[in-house]
């Protein structure tokens, strides 16, 4: 049984589309594999780069977004 990470909602090994993509054209998603986030653009399906986050990294990132740092 394939169980999300708890307070992520991400199932590991799984590609998620963010909950505040817009449309096709401003999408990302996300995936967690042990304590490696990575997120790519949603239209480029592992064509274009993959970013990649530490967990304290990751934490960090959405902390910011949710504090609309990068408004």
């Amino acid at each position: 049984m394939i169980t999300p990470r708890r307070g992520t909602g991400l199932v590991p090994g799984r590609w998620v589309k963010s909950s505040r993509s817009t449309d096709a054209t401003n999408c990302v998603e996300v995936r967690v594999d042990d304590d490696v986030y990575r997120v790519r653009d949603t239209k480029d399906r592992g064509a274009g780069p993959i970013l990649l986050f530490s967990s304290p990294q990751w934490r960090a990132f959405v902390a910011g977004v949710k504090a609309g740092e990068f408004d």
